[in-house]
């Protein structure tokens, strides 16, 4: 059975999206409630933002069920080189930038744009969010 792929476009940006992949983690209608409103059919309203807003989003998306595709040649800004962590109220912590993770073996996850680690404890894909605290009640 081939799994299912939505495709939602603004004319410059398509936003995939494979619900077998989501978790709920709630990251992307939490960053852009204007694109991702969980209330509405369908949910991905891709004219609510900017490209750059809905790329950048797109990218913290800890289950890639989230992709995105370029329409023609706009070219993907990227302002800062910086690495920045962002504590999401009742949720995860959100990197961003180029890093390496190390687990408590010593193997290495190299990321060159974002993740969100688990802040619950209650993550079955630790240290990495797998939107567990949707379900656990965790709270700031």
């Amino acid at each position: 059975m081939e799994k299912i792929k939505k495709k939602y476009s603004n004319g410059e940006v398509t936003i995939i999206w494979e619900p077998d992949l989501c978790d709920h983690s709630a990251i992307c209608f939490r960053s852009l409630p204007n694109v991702f409103i969980p209330s509405k059919r369908p949910w991905i309203d891709p004219k609510g933002a900017t490209t750059e807003e809905i790329i950048k989003t797109v990218k913290r998306c800890p289950t890639r069920a989230l992709k995105f595709e370029l329409i023609e040649n706009i070219a993907e800004t990227k302002t800062d080189n910086t690495t920045s962590i962002t504590i999401l109220k009742d949720g995860p912590y959100l990197i961003d930038g180029s890093f390496k993770v190390l687990d408590n073996d010593g193997n290495e996850v190299i990321c060159e744009d974002s993740i969100a680690l688990c802040r619950c404890g209650s993550s079955k894909k630790k240290p990495f969010c797998d939107g567990a605290h949707n379900f656990s009640g965790f709270k700031d």
